[in-house]
């Protein structure tokens, strides 16, 4: 499959009443389909690159897989658009439900609504990172550099796994939720430690992307945009830090501010 995630697409732009043919870049929309063992799991509407790590951070975030050892084989149809995956235990996909929802405890604290899968595979931070305030809008700018192909086409997202100082992995996609699978799905290939890693990232912090950042075992996500009130409830729960609007040297803590400081206070103030 090409890396890239943008084609060419010839329309008619109007600037006022004056019209003009031009080539503008729009973003690729490409469906997937996963199969468990010979039997169809999900289909994913995904940016094309990096498929086998959205497949198995997919998956490790549904709670069908908790590593790559569980993997049996995994084979990618990129012309077809499908996944084979065989599991060395094979499940019924017909009873990992990823629609029911329970609610669930959180800590002892409060009582969240959770997808069933998510019952099973969120996860309470106990990370002790901290950051300063001047290598969040190092991270941040770093991110935007890298964003070449937001820049190009305005419909893709950005998700990076990073250290206090430097970028380590990122992965772009029209989902910020597949973006994050795809980080997962390295961290789990390539058997990142993760005690001093934070998330980076370009969209909303939903809960659902709240939850995913649980599940991939960070304590800090670093965003562009906004969070949700249900997004900040369960990183509460959780003790991940949340960081929004990450933008012209400016940025909002919302969520367990003792992990960030600044560089003439005293860590951990």
């Amino acid at each position: 499959m090409t890396d890239f995630v943008k084609q060419e697409w010839q329309i008619i732009r109007f600037d006022n009443d004056i019209a003009s043919e031009i080539q503008d870049t729009v973003a690729i929309e490409y469906p997937l389909t996963v199969s468990l063992n010979g039997s169809e799991f999900a289909t994913m509407v995904c940016s094309p690159t990096h498929l086998q790590e959205l497949i198995i951070g997919f998956l490790a975030s549904e709670g069908v897989i908790r590593s790559t050892k569980d993997i049996q084989s995994l084979q990618i149809d990129e012309t077809g658009g499908f996944a084979h995956v065989e599991l060395v235990t094979p499940i019924d996909p017909k009873n990992v439900d990823h629609s029911k929802r329970v609610i669930g405890s959180c800590c002892g604290k409060s009582r969240q609504f959770y997808f069933q899968s998510d019952v099973k595979t969120a996860k309470t931070i106990m990370s002790q990172l901290t950051i300063r305030v001047d290598q969040c809008f190092k991270l941040m700018e770093a991110l935007q550099l890298q964003s070449e192909h937001f820049h190009d086409t305005g419909g893709v997202h950005n998700a990076a796994l990073a250290t206090a100082d430097d970028l380590l992995y990122v992965h772009t996609d029209i989902g910020r939720h597949n973006a994050l699978d795809k980080v997962y799905g390295r961290v789990l290939t390539d058997h990142v430690p993760l005690k001093d890693k934070v998330i980076v990232f370009s969209g909303r912090v939903s809960s659902e992307v709240l939850l995913k950042v649980s599940k991939i075992g960070v304590g800090i996500i670093i965003s562009k945009s906004a969070p949700t009130d249900l997004a900040l409830e369960l990183a509460r729960d959780l003790n991940i830090t949340v960081i929004g609007f990450a933008r012209d040297q400016k940025m909002n803590v919302y969520t367990h501010p003792e992990r960030i400081y600044e560089r003439v206070s005293s860590q951990g103030l």
